[in-house]
């Protein structure tokens, strides 16, 4: 965008305070107000605006000719008509002769202003969505906003908001693009402004979670993996159980005698046999009373 030899802005705005009756200082709960409403010598553009708290109701462009609500709904409440707009914009106009003496014929300074691209929705593939491109910090209210598809323009579904005021006197605007996301499809809002040395690019593209092929190598190496961690659980739970069971367990009864006595475990855990103690060397012979022992 060529810069032009001069650039003339004028502003006006108009505003009404509400607030309680009877108070000793203005305490205002809402505010409406008239304006910003601009008129710029470049391309004989500019804008009539009404807004409430902060937030615009409709506008007024001079190149359309139109009223456009914010919200189609308000449109249905109230009505407002359009030559007034026309006529404040018209008022601006004739005093800018005033304006641009008064300030020594300086030249507006201006501001880069900022780009975010996002979508409106989640993304998925094959399904409409709509690109929001939000271009901020704008100054002076003069720019040109291209949506680009892998490199090449578009200019089918795109649609754009009036500039919004901001309270450090900045305008922000809104850009949309109606598409459907592909994986291979790229996208950038190309923004151009006095602010700008060069054009600015935001790019944007889907971001999907990558997902593996759904091919038949693909499900064997996924089944023969849940069946392997199936056995892993299994063989853990049948070894715990097999543990704690009465028959892998070394266990001792204890045949009494008439005594009462008893007699130590022998090392060999697993095997089962019923001894008695040799009481006399070389024979069997045991006296009365002596303990039996029983493993298994």
């Amino acid at each position: 965008m060529a810069i032009p030899t001069s650039l003339v802005l004028g502003l006006l705005t108009s505003m009404t305070v509400l607030g309680p009756h009877g108070a000793g200082a203005i305490q205002a709960d809402h505010m409406g107000s008239y304006g910003p409403a601009f008129y710029q010598s470049y391309d004989a553009s500019g804008q009539f605006t009404h807004e409430f708290d902060g937030e615009q109701l409709f506008s007024v462009d001079l190149k359309n000719g139109e009223v456009v609500w914010r919200l189609p709904e308000f449109g249905d409440l109230t009505r407002f008509d359009l030559q007034n707009g026309l006529a404040s914009i018209a008022m601006i106009r004739a005093h800018l002769g005033v304006l641009v003496e008064r300030s020594n014929r300086t030249r507006a300074t201006s501001v880069p202003p900022r780009v975010t691209v996002l979508p409106k929705s989640p993304v998925e593939l094959g399904k409409p969505n709509i690109l929001i491109c939000i271009v901020d910090n704008i100054f002076p209210p003069v720019i040109s906003v291209t949506w680009l598809r892998n490199g090449k323009r578009v200019t089918e579904g795109v649609a754009q908001t009036s500039f919004y005021s901001q309270p450090d006197h900045t305008f922000c605007q809104f850009h949309y693009l109606t598409f459907v996301p592909w994986a291979d499809d790229v996208y950038d809002c190309r923004v151009e402004h006095w602010g700008l040395d060069e054009p600015l690019l935001k790019h944007w593209e889907p971001q999907l979670p990558a997902s593996l092929p759904d091919t038949p190598e693909t499900l064997v190496c996924a089944l023969g993996l849940a069946i392997g961690l199936m056995g892993l659980v299994v063989g853990t739970v049948l070894i715990i159980t097999g543990a704690d069971s009465p028959e892998r367990s070394s266990q001792w009864r204890r045949l009494p005698g008439p005594s009462g006595s008893s007699q130590p475990r022998t090392s060999d855990p697993w095997s089962t046999k019923v001894f008695k103690p040799a009481c006399l060397n070389g024979t069997n012979l045991c006296p009365m009373g002596a303990p039996m022992w029983l493993q298994h």
